[in-house]
């Protein structure tokens, strides 16, 4: 059974899994012009048959622990992807990544599946220190930490390579011991 974490009557996290390929492709080619503005991969997303690689190397990702992708369904259609894209299970620490369908955006959509996303897993005690590394001029994505709770603890230079150049990114955490928070 593919795991499942409720956000609202209408919103859910869905473990991402081979019935997802063909919508998840879909979904990355309506927006790949406006992906890669901010991410490197969405170039390398030709055929179908990439994207069900990709999904099927998640599978075995999220299955270890490893890492853990979820797409998001508003009612029964597919609008984006959450995911811990890397688990430090000593440390308990996840680094989170995160995208949307551009015409779901700015409906608070991705504040309330990264709010499931992090309360779920605060619950189930495996993680308590959350990161989003984020391009300084990505906006958008910066909004998403700093509403959601996250403090910037610091700027990388030039860490991330995208477009032909380097980007400098912003390095925010959230730490939940306790989980009534």
């Amino acid at each position: 059974m593919t795991e499942m974490i409720t956000v609202s009557a209408t919103l859910s996290l869905r473990a991402v899994a081979e019935q997802h390929v063909t919508a998840l492709h879909q979904l990355v080619l309506k927006n790949k012009s406006w992906l890669q503005q901010s991410l490197n991969w969405p170039q390398f997303v030709v055929s179908e048959e990439d994207t069900r690689k990709n999904v099927q190397g998640n599978v075995l990702l999220h299955e270890r622990g490893y890492a853990k992708m979820f797409l998001i369904f508003e009612g029964e259609s597919m609008v984006g992807v959450i995911s811990f894209n890397q688990i430090e299970p000593l440390n308990k620490a996840a680094y989170i990544g995160y995208w949307l369908d551009e015409d779901h955006q700015g409906q608070g959509i991705m504040s309330r599946a990264l709010q499931a996303l992090i309360h779920h897993y605060v619950q189930r005690g495996e993680i308590r220190r959350f990161i989003i590394k984020c391009r300084v001029d990505n906006h958008e994505s910066n909004q998403v930490a700093q509403r959601n709770g996250f403090l910037l603890e610091g700027c990388l230079k030039q860490a991330e390579f995208l477009n032909g150049q380097y980007h400098d990114v912003n390095l925010y955490a959230r730490i939940i011991d306790n989980p009534s928070e």
